[in-house]
């Protein structure tokens, strides 16, 4: 099917409240004792050298270096953007990350410092982390980092209207975000730590697609539990029936909690026996992060030279 097939679900689903309750309540529903059993067993993969070495230059490539934090500079942020351009001075074989994810008001110093890399530059928006605030404050939020200069935009989901059943208002909610976005991408933060339920987060999902997502984020990184395998096997399982119903493929960034080399390789082989190579691409996964660009780096190191460079070896984000 083409994508347009989507675009007229969506108007159909938009034009009746209870036609999208009706809908997402009729998605199939989560076994969650089979997710979970799935996640854990995909989780005890091995790879092998050769393929190990690609896994990490891959789960390199796809990470969003990130820094939220109140007290985060300008110097800061040119310090993540060049390490996003060159993770690895020593190694210029090691490949650049996907982007700098940083709050609105520092999308300019990224800009600046990443013009010409190649390596994207994404704003939070709409009110991290709480979502709660009137829509007209989260799309000026919106366009002000879009006229900054970012290209990707990471908006919060309002929780409480979700779980409240108000399904159209977050609906709307989407599409006035993803009409500010303009050219940029929207990657839709689910919280799904506060989802409570895999049918939940089955449910966001399909909601975040239909109102025209880009990608579908598990958490702001701000909320416990954040990004798991169970949750995003559930994510990535909505993107595939997605795609085979409407014919446009939407991308899945988790994030937050993902620390080490082992757990970026364990999502790798979620993705591939879940929604095959198609989604192994930074174009349609990330890795939303800021300890594990580290822990590759120290692999890659070790897989070159036979022993561990350490900690502090790299540079701290």
């Amino acid at each position: 099917m083409e994508t347009h097939e989507a675009e007229r679900l969506a108007a159909e689903l938009a034009g009746s409240p209870e036609a999208l309750r009706t809908f997402l309540s009729g998605l199939p529903g989560v076994d969650q004792v089979g997710a979970e059993q799935r996640a854990a067993t995909l989780a005890t993969r091995s790879i092998k050298t050769t393929a190990k070495q690609w896994a990490l230059d891959l789960a390199v490539r796809m990470v969003d270096l990130t820094t939220l934090e109140g007290a985060d500079t300008p110097g800061k942020v040119r310090a993540l953007c060049a390490k996003a351009m060159r993770p690895d001075p020593a190694d210029p074989g090691c490949p650049p990350v996907a982007a700098v994810c940083v709050y609105p008001t520092l999308v300019p110093t990224a800009v600046a410092q990443l013009r010409g890399s190649g390596v994207h530059v994404a704003s939070v928006a709409t009110a991290f982390p709480s979502g709660q605030a009137p829509l007209a404050v989260k799309l000026d939020d919106v366009r002000a980092a879009v006229a900054a200069g970012a290209d990707e935009v990471d908006m919060v989901i309002d929780r409480g209207a979700f779980l409240a059943g108000r399904y159209e208002e977050v609906f709307r909610q989407i599409v006035a975000v993803k009409e500010a976005c303009g050219d940029a991408h929207l990657k839709v933060i689910l919280e799904t730590g506060e989802l409570v339920t895999y049918d939940n987060v089955r449910r966001a999902s399909w909601l975040a697609m239909l109102a025209g997502g880009d990608f579908i984020k598990t958490s702001t990184g701000k909320v416990a539990p954040a990004a798991t395998l169970p949750v995003t096997l559930v994510m990535l399982e909505a993107v595939r029936d997605f795609r085979d119903r409407t014919g446009r493929q939407v991308g899945v960034k988790p994030a937050g909690g993902i620390r080490t080399a082992k757990d970026a390789i364990r999502y790798l082989v979620l993705i591939n026996e879940t929604v095959g190579e198609d989604w192994l691409d930074p174009r349609w996964f990330r890795f939303g992060a800021s300890s594990l660009l580290n822990d590759l780096l120290m692999q890659r190191a070790k897989m070159a030279t036979g022993r561990y460079a350490g900690p502090d070896y790299f540079t701290l984000d």
